[in-house]
């Protein structure tokens, strides 16, 4: 359990990213935290690894104040997924994956067996295991990203926008492959997005931040949807122009949900008794 008290953030040239933000994320759940640019999101993100240090409030890990820990062992400690994955470019995807587990002293052998069963549970070939960075697509990148981040076997799973940098073929694909690793894992996952609909879809539990990641509203995706804190929240999430009304429309192959702008957001699938 991860657990923010009163945290803020003040950064040397004045500004403030984060002001008096208190909340708990469950265990082995998704959490997703979205919002605008520029809200805080990304900095109480790198608050739980201490990639930055809050200015003031606590962060604890299992009721353990983060202070406490040596900085570089708690990174090591917690997997961390970046937007454009970060993969270094001189090493083999391989290498990269293993790359923590090498700096915590497994040795290089069992590191790469590790990392071949890690490019077998995020949807990779093992015949990539050999090939550079920039040998991959962007997707494939990403998914290397994931698995280096689950190199350690962390508890705790840190994402920055992962999907954010590929096209929204691939994102989708993405997202598919991280619910599966989630029901077949089961992290606790901190996911930052600025998606609304890929905080509906990833989340079990949804904070959506306004500036200095002050908290409009949190819940479930179905709790969000059916009642919005507010007016900024029912702007945010598109309720109040209608956009996540949905309709039934008759096509030539069958019944489909569609949304207030006309797209396909699924189809109605006949029961054993129809």
């Amino acid at each position: 359990m991860i657990e923010f008290d009163r945290v803020a953030k003040v950064f040397p040239d004045g500004t403030h990213a984060v002001d008096d933000f208190s909340l708990i994320l469950p265990p082995r759940k998704t959490t997703v935290l979205v919002g605008s640019s520029g809200c805080g999101k990304t900095t109480l993100l790198r608050m739980i690894n201490r990639m930055v240090d809050a200015t003031a409030g606590t962060i604890s890990i299992d009721g353990d104040d983060i202070t406490g820990r040596n900085p570089v062992e708690l990174r090591r400690s917690i997997g961390y997924v970046m937007q454009n994955s970060g993969l270094l470019p001189h090493f083999t995807v391989a290498d990269n994956i293993a790359t923590v587990p090498v700096l915590r002293g497994v040795k290089r052998k069992l590191a790469r067996e590790r990392a071949l069963e890690l490019m077998d549970t995020v949807g990779l070939d093992r015949a990539m295991a050999d090939r550079y960075p920039g040998q991959l697509s962007g997707g494939q990148q990403q998914r290397v990203g994931v698995a280096r981040g689950l190199a350690s076997d962390p508890n705790i799973l840190l994402m920055d926008e992962p999907f954010g940098a590929v096209d929204p073929i691939v994102r989708a694909e993405l997202q598919q492959e991280l619910l599966r690793l989630q029901r077949e894992i089961g992290k606790t996952i901190v996911f930052v997005t600025h998606d609304i609909d890929e905080a509906f879809l990833l989340g079990d539990q949804v904070v959506i931040l306004q500036k200095g990641a002050r908290i409009a509203q949190v819940g479930t995706p179905e709790e969000i949807l059916e009642n919005p804190a507010d007016d900024f929240v029912a702007s945010f999430i598109g309720a109040d122009k209608g956009r996540r009304a949905l309709h039934l429309k008759q096509t030539a192959t069958g019944t489909v949900v569609v949304d207030a702008d006309g797209r396909t957001q699924g189809a109605l699938v006949a029961g054993p008794e129809s």
